[in-house]
């Protein structure tokens, strides 16, 4: 027969006293919250774990209270110099009694929470993250992204109700200045826990459109400081980091610098400093623009002013020249002319010597045929009266060929019909082969003159190319 056994009650309420006399005050506890509750009463009802270092397994696990009375004081104070939401996964340093219950079991009564303890965690988990993206050497991978001159086309993350995606908005597409933007949103869960698998998800939804934007934008407006941990995560930030295009944050904070602003291409305070940046690239390429401009109608003015002067000073040069062309060819003309009219003066004596003769001849011959056949003589001095006067006129129209010929081959007249006259150093251009290229030939026109430089020639029947 065993001896008297206890029941369970009075087994739980030796366990209560043991647990009483090992730990009759307070002590510090070390652990990570895995779930935590706030009831309507203001109670804080959590759920502490340990987990090994090296397996993420669980060590150990202990329900923990935080009555309203002191939830009240903890929590503001703790969120206030953290900087961050109690929330599951943060480590905390608890002061904590050790109660157990008959009914239900051992519980931690929190009296205390140390911040100090929960920023060196973070800052060391933050760490981590840092040096992980280090090792594998994608740290700096998206600050390597080369950004578009003029980013025109944006991809946003955000919450579409967040007030700063609402500025950010309105200042891209209502600027001063009429730029163009296009705006898409894929919209995320930007704060909570659940807040960096839904950045994360949304990231690769722009990335099946990588190919149409210019930049990623991750914005963040109008939430608590507290709500900042997914920014430090080591998924999110590793995601940014070998992003396919530039990736330019503005989480809305100042003290702290996420681990996901640090992989950032571009780092921003705020969703409207996100959107002065976007507009300053396109004043700065504006600016550039009007400077290049500027700079190109002074060199052109300089470049023309400096051909004017050249221009003038050949055509001082080539004045003498065409006026002492002008005058050989008028000598030539008149010599021509002197010519030509002592031709017509031997022309019109031999024609009218050839008359006289024939008159001669034909009045005797006549007279003796007149006396053997006077009606043939009357058909003869008939045919006689068409036949001189014809032979005349073709005489007279030659010469009148002769002096329109002389006329028209006079360089003024030819210049006027639109002919022209090729100067060549100096000198009439005659031979397509005698010209260099690279050198300058001069056209003289009816009225004024042309200057060209000789690109190349052609052979007879090819045609000139100037």
């Amino acid at each position: 027969m065993p001896e008297i056994p206890l029941t369970l009650f009075e087994l739980n309420g030796r366990i209560k006293d043991s647990i009483h006399q090992a730990f009759p005050d307070s002590c510090w506890v070390v652990a990570e919250i895995s779930e935590l509750k706030v009831n309507a009463n203001g109670h804080c009802y959590l759920e502490l774990i340990e987990k090994d270092t090296e397996s993420e397994a669980m060590k150990a696990r202990a329900r923990a209270t935080i009555w309203s009375s002191a939830f009240r004081m903890i929590r503001p104070y703790f969120e206030t110099t953290v900087r961050t939401a109690l929330s599951p996964g943060l480590k905390i340093m608890v002061k904590a009694s050790v109660e157990f219950h008959e009914l239900y079991g051992l519980s931690l009564n929190i009296t205390d929470i140390e911040p100090s303890y929960t920023l060196g965690e973070m800052a060391k988990q933050k760490q981590e993250v840092i040096d992980q993206l280090i090792r594998e050497g994608v740290f700096d991978l998206n600050k390597q992204q080369e950004m578009n001159r003029l980013p025109r086309k944006i991809a946003v993350i955000s919450s579409p109700t967040a007030a700063g995606y609402g500025d950010f908005q309105n200042q891209l597409l209502h600027n001063p200045h009429g730029y163009k933007f296009y705006i898409r949103l894929f919209p995320a869960i930007m704060q909570g826990e659940e807040a960096e698998v839904s950045i994360v998800n949304a990231m690769e939804r722009v990335f099946r459109h990588e190919d149409f934007f210019d930049a990623l934008v991750i914005i963040r407006g109008g939430g608590a400081q507290s709500d900042l941990n997914c920014f430090n995560g080591y998924w999110l930030a590793s995601h940014i980091a070998q992003f396919s295009l530039p990736v330019l944050t503005g989480i809305g904070h100042e003290q702290d610098e996420t681990v996901a602003d640090m992989v950032a291409h571009t780092r921003l305070k705020t969703p409207t400093a996100v959107a002065e940046f976007l507009l300053s690239k396109f004043q700065s390429e504006e600016s550039l623009l009007y400077e290049l401009s500027a700079s190109l109608a002074s060199a052109s003015r300089e470049i023309l002013h400096s051909r004017e002067n050249k221009l003038m000073k050949l055509a001082f040069m080539m004045k003498p020249l065409i006026r002492s062309a002008m005058e050989d060819s008028r000598k030539r003309l008149a010599i021509d002319a002197v010519i030509l009219k002592n031709a017509k003066d031997k022309i019109l004596s031999g024609a009218r010597n050839a008359w006289a003769l024939m008159q001669f001849r034909v009045t005797s011959s006549s007279k003796q045929y007149l006396l053997r056949n006077d009606h043939r003589i009357s058909l003869i001095r008939n045919n006689l009266k068409f036949i001189v006067p014809s032979f005349i006129q073709q005489k007279a129209f030659r010469l009148e060929m002769l002096t329109s010929k002389n006329f028209y081959n006079d360089p003024q007249h030819m210049l006027q019909r639109g002919y022209s006259i090729t100067l060549y150093q100096g000198k009439p251009l005659r031979n397509a082969a005698e010209a260099t290229e690279g050198e300058r030939i001069t056209t003289v026109l009816y009225k004024g003159k042309v200057i060209s430089r000789i690109e190349g020639t052609e052979e007879e029947g090819e045609g000139l190319k100037v």
